[in-house]
């Protein structure tokens, strides 16, 4: 019998969600427009890591960088129409996560 083939287009978005933080900066930038240090400082991630992140989110067209002209720059990063889109699909997840993912405080019995 033949095994059906995946989707290269669906492969793509999982491999892109599934890199560590990167469902969680879309996650939080579901709040509307924050400055590099408001993330950081919300999801407890390294500068370098944000900065990867955020720039790859921004070359797939999820995240926009607004250059805001006053002194000092302020610069704002937020989600794009294509960003915005993701919302259902990470709360159907924190939904899933709050019925099935036990966490560390969790007991380890059933």
């Amino acid at each position: 019998m033949k095994q059906p083939t995946i989707c290269p287009k669906f492969e793509k978005a999982i491999s892109l969600l599934s890199q560590r933080w990167t469902a969680l900066v879309i996650y939080q930038l579901l709040l509307g427009p924050q400055r590099f240090n408001e993330i950081l400082s919300s999801i407890g991630i390294s500068g370098k890591v944000l900065s990867d992140r955020l720039k790859e989110l921004e070359y797939h067209g999820l995240v926009k960088r607004e250059v805001i002209p006053e002194t000092p720059v302020i610069i704002e990063y937020s989600l794009t129409e294509k960003g915005q889109s993701m919302e259902p699909i990470l709360r159907t997840i924190e939904n899933w996560s709050q019925l099935w993912v036990k966490d560390e405080s969790d007991s380890t019995e059933n």
